[in-house]
């Protein structure tokens, strides 16, 4: 058993396959989730169950975040039953959510009024890349944080430090607005191929081993016309994240026209009802659009 232990706060489709990734490996995991039903499978598979962030914290070396937002992350780092309550001098938070940089830089330096460590650590990938092992890992913050918690990173994938706080999800940020707008395009192109009179899964299968057929794409085209009841990366989520690049890009001064128009696209799926559906959906999303245009016609 390795001697490291590590804590996970939030045990959603990314951060339970993450702690099932550690659990395997051999290390001795703890971990907390709003809803421990939920947890069940994982406390049955050797996860060491913690009624509050701040005890999973307490109990651990290194304790990793994966929570949807903000808000969450902000309920579940304060007060006294919060993570940063238990943090003490020396360990480490990693932070994978996809969550605002100024908001993670705030927490970071709530850390270091702990004699703690805060790293930001988004990830690039979905539920098979972390089954897997191959996420790409953006991190910013302290270097000696990073060389500690660097060989933990490896057994996610493959972790790269960017810089400062904040850094790595500025660049998590940055690779989400091509993963929308490719997935748009994508899905544009192939309703317009298949109102031309193509077979579309002939048409799917020439566009992804095109030059145009990147592996997010590659990887979606078995589930485009088959949606799974489970997504890998909701519309929902990607929603939030390009209404975080947004944002961070007013701050800047950074015009994104095309991330302006897949999120227009993204809010008219959450109206639709796909907000829960897989990023593939978009193509659904196209050509209940069109049927619509269709009809008004």
């Amino acid at each position: 058993m390795r001697a490291t232990k590590i804590g996970f706060v939030g045990l959603g489709q990314m951060g339970g396959n993450m702690a099932v990734r550690f659990l395997d490996a051999g290390y001795a995991v703890y971990g907390e989730e709003q809803n421990r039903a939920h947890a069940q499978p994982l406390v049955e598979q050797g996860l060491r169950w913690r009624e509050t962030p701040r005890q999973v914290a307490e109990a651990t070396d290194v304790v990793f975040t994966s929570l949807p937002d903000d808000r969450v992350l902000e309920e579940v780092a304060s007060g006294a039953d919060g993570l940063l309550a238990g943090l003490s001098a020396g360990k480490d938070w990693v932070e994978v959510s996809t969550v605002s940089p100024s908001v993670s830089r705030e927490l970071a330096g709530r850390a270091r009024q702990r004699e703690a460590t805060m790293l930001d650590a988004p990830v690039s990938g979905s539920v098979p890349q972390v089954k897997s092992g191959a996420l790409t890992i953006m991190v910013g913050g302290d270097e000696d944080a990073y060389a500690r918690v660097e060989p933990l990173l490896r057994v996610l994938g493959t972790p790269t430090r960017v810089g400062s706080n904040g850094q790595g999800l500025a660049l998590k940020l940055a690779i989400n607005i091509s993963l929308a707008v490719q997935m748009l395009a994508f899905a544009e192109g192939l309703l317009l191929a298949e109102r031309s009179g193509l077979d579309r899964q002939l048409a799917l299968d020439v566009m992804v081993n095109s030059p145009i057929g990147s592996p997010m794409l590659k990887a979606r085209a078995g589930i485009i016309f088959d949606l799974p009841d489970e997504a890998w990366f909701d519309i929902d989520f990607m929603k939030k994240d390009i209404e975080l690049a947004l944002a961070t890009a007013r701050e800047l001064g950074v015009s994104l026209p095309t991330a302006e128009r897949a999120d227009a696209i993204l809010r008219r799926s959450e109206a639709l009802g796909y907000g829960r559906r897989d990023l593939a959906a978009l193509y659904d999303v196209l050509e209940q659009l069109a049927a619509e245009r269709r009809q008004a016609d």
